[in-house]
């Protein structure tokens, strides 16, 4: 029985992670502009098929023999380059999408962002076709067992790669001038521009930076689930969504905390009970939770009405 928890234990680190990075940027959103970005999942889907290209396009290149790439570079090099790529994505969104909407009523700039979840899709489905399309194999897949639990070095790199984003991005919130004017925006909307701090700027920035997690999240689940799909990004959307609210507005902490416990949820509920449950329970349970949390782990009751 030890040996069957722990290996799932492994399994919903590695599922966590996932809700994890994409839950960071609806939280990041919501808690410096007060409205969720409903198409940041078809922005994690965006991201993984920028980096089918980026992988695609560096593995011929080092096939035909142009550029020596080892195969963990060519990996990191993907992760990077459609970080970079897919935050512009992410700021095109901010700025023809939300930027106008800014002082609209909150159900339009809702719908808003369910329209360019779709248009993303429908985008993808006019340019690559409705066919699932296969990840390059960036790294062999290694076995290693530990004490009966077996565990790959995929996995094992998913879960650091994705602590390390999310232990960068608190660095650069709590640490750096940007993430102090991302800070101050969060906590007093009105006030802070008057005091020189460029509004369209942080918002720009956090848009660029919760899609640049995204398609690292992305990325990831190729690597560990290798085929892509143009509507990918609905379920993982959503739940994501969910952890970000259980979470807390505009907690980078709790938004990491909530999307590995959704993970684990998932994970161990299906290990106790049919698959077919497996959503019910969790969100019964999550439910369970808001009821007694209403403002997730780390929300503040006064910031539901800061902008009101």
């Amino acid at each position: 029985m030890m040996t069957f928890f722990f290996q799932n234990l492994v399994n919903a680190l590695q599922w966590g992670s996932f809700y994890a990075l994409i839950a960071l940027g609806y939280s990041m959103v919501y808690g410096i502009l007060m409205l969720f970005n409903f198409a940041h999942g078809d922005i994690f889907m965006v991201g993984a098929y920028i980096g089918f290209g980026v992988a695609t396009g560096l593995t011929a290149l080092a096939s035909a023999g142009a550029v020596a790439l080892p195969h963990w570079l060519v990996l990191v090099l993907t992760i990077l380059i459609s970080m970079f790529l897919t935050s512009f994505v992410g700021m095109a969104v901010e700025r023809f999408g939300y930027r106008p909407l800014r002082d609209a009523p909150r159900a339009s700039a809702a719908i808003t962002g369910l329209m360019i979840g779709i248009i993303l899709e429908t985008a993808n489905l006019a340019l690559l076709g409705a066919r699932r399309i296969s990840f390059p194999p960036l790294i062999r897949s290694v076995t290693y067992d530990i004490g009966g639990v077996y565990v790959t070095n995929k996995k094992i790199m998913i879960v650091v790669v994705s602590i390390a984003l999310m232990v960068g991005l608190h660095q650069f919130v709590r640490r750096t001038k940007w993430g102090m004017a991302m800070r101050a925006m969060a906590f007093d909307f009105v006030v802070v521009p008057l005091m020189g701090v460029p509004l369209n700027t942080i918002a720009a920035m956090t848009f660029a930076l919760g899609s640049a997690l995204a398609a690292a999240a992305g990325i990831l689940f190729a690597v560990a689930y290798p085929v892509l799909d143009p509507y990918m990004g609905i379920v993982f959307g959503w739940k994501a969504f969910v952890a970000a609210i259980l979470g807390g507005r505009g907690s980078v902490l709790g938004a990491t905390l909530a999307g590995f416990l959704l993970g684990f949820i998932e994970i161990f509920v299906a290990m106790i009970f049919p698959s077919t449950l497996r959503d019910f329970i969790a969100y019964s349970i999550i439910l369970l939770i808001l009821v007694f949390r209403p403002h997730g782990f780390f929300g503040e009751p006064y910031s539901a009405r800061l902008r009101l």
